[in-house]
């Protein structure tokens, strides 16, 4: 069976997380992805190291399903092999600092004399703007993107978010842009730039904050937990800020993942009340309707945790579902790799690796029907040298050992 992207080949000259979480994806789609590296290799398989000499799990889960190929980009014969490289590939995706690779000698403008097929696919931290210059990690996207403000209790600091939606949430906007790019080449016969900055993937992300402010401006926010209100979305703990009420309630044995978070809809007040054992408050004009609820979310959800917390997660959800009311449990990192359903779904998934023996990382999240996802291995630093510049760009062994030699690749 083909795969969605088979034929397609990327030349991934990315680095850390935002870059190859993309470049990934379009491996697991059947893209041909070879990753370009430093003679170094990419940092990251030296960063939080847990097997000496092995390339780190930082690396290896951000990594699969690729081919490695080491080029010393600054040296003339590196830019010669690039120039081949470029010619030769449908999509080109970078995350280095801006300008970086105009700096290499290879401008938009340069990039299309050499391919005018190819999409051009740049990361940054952040748009054109006072903040181009600014060095950009996961949370610094975070903190200007809107997340950090809006994270959190009210009185408390602003708070990351434990999902990386500065790094690999910017990923996922790249490969959109990638597809659409590459599916209006089929079109106009023009590759073109696709350029993603991390501080607009997580305002993207954070949109219903931006509707929050907006809202603002003709009162309080009925539906946030909060007492009162400034000129801006205020943080508002677990509370869902949408259409119906949400909080993580305590379970038992009262353990830190110990949680689950319960949404209160209109059909599900009359069950909920039974089950906590107060159903006199069903038909209490004070709690019958959402609309009586909404000042008391505190004080509701109180309630409804002091049934929970009697109760370990497990039951509480399988009490909830017993009755149709959306919940889910907290499920730590240590619980979610051992969760049976989803090692079954391909979504943990374990891997053999020459050097650091079988890690566990994630599955493709996409599941097409006519494209299955096989995840393979990360490749070693430079593991296909001989197989890309050899058998594909057809260089002599005797060439390839000079270039090794003299740290060309």
């Amino acid at each position: 069976m083909t795969k969605a992207l088979e034929g397609v080949r990327v030349l991934d000259m990315t680095h850390v997380q935002s870059g190859p979480s993309a470049t990934q994806l379009l491996a697991w789609l059947g893209a041909d992805v070879v990753k370009l590296e430093a003679t170094g290799g990419d940092i990251t398989r030296r960063q939080l190291r847990d097997v000496p000499d092995a390339d780190s799990l930082y690396f290896t889960m951000l990594n699969c399903n690729k081919r490695s190929i080491t080029l010393n980009t600054k040296s003339p014969r590196g830019k010669e092999l690039l120039t081949e490289l470029i010619s030769r590939s449908d999509v080109l995706v970078e995350n280095f600092g801006p300008g970086a690779v105009d700096r290499m000698g290879f401008p938009w403008e340069r990039i299309q004399e050499i391919n005018p097929r190819l999409v051009y696919a740049s990361i940054k931290g952040f748009g054109d703007g006072p903040y181009t210059a600014f060095k950009a990690y996961e949370v610094v996207a975070q903190a200007m993107g809107g997340a950090m403000a809006t994270t959190g209790f009210e009185d408390g600091p602003p708070l990351a978010t434990g999902a990386q939606i500065g790094d690999s949430g910017t990923g996922v906007h790249c490969v959109a842009g990638i597809l659409a790019a590459l599916y209006q080449r089929e079109r106009t016969g023009r590759g073109q730039r696709v350029n993603v900055a991390m501080q607009h993937a997580v305002l993207n992300l954070c949109r219903v904050k931006l509707r929050d402010q907006q809202r603002l401006a003709h009162g309080a926010l009925a539906e946030y937990p909060n007492e009162s209100f400034g000129d801006t979305v205020p943080r508002s703990g677990n509370a869902s800020g949408g259409g119906q009420p949400g909080w993580a309630v305590r379970c038992a044995p009262g353990g830190p993942n110990d949680y689950v978070y319960v949404i209160v809809q209109p059909v599900g007040w009359r069950p909920l009340t039974e089950l906590i054992g107060r159903p006199e408050l069903a038909d209490d004009p004070e709690w019958a309707t959402p609309e009586a609820r909404l000042p008391k979310l505190a004080k509701m959800f109180q309630l409804i945790e002091e049934w929970s917390a009697t109760l370990p997660k497990w039951e509480v959800l399988e009490r909830l579902n017993a009755h149709n009311v959306p919940c889910g449990p907290v499920l730590s990192p240590k619980e979610l790799i051992e969760d049976a359903s989803l090692v079954a779904d391909g979504m943990v998934v374990s891997v053999d690796h020459p050097e650091r023996g079988t890690f566990t990382t994630v599955g493709s999240p996409l599941k097409l029907s006519d494209s299955p996802v096989e995840i393979d291995r990360s490749p070693l630093l430079g593991e296909h040298n001989q197989e890309v510049y050899g058998g594909e760009l057809g260089l002599a062994d005797e060439e390839l050992r000079l270039l090794k030699a003299n740290g060309v690749i």
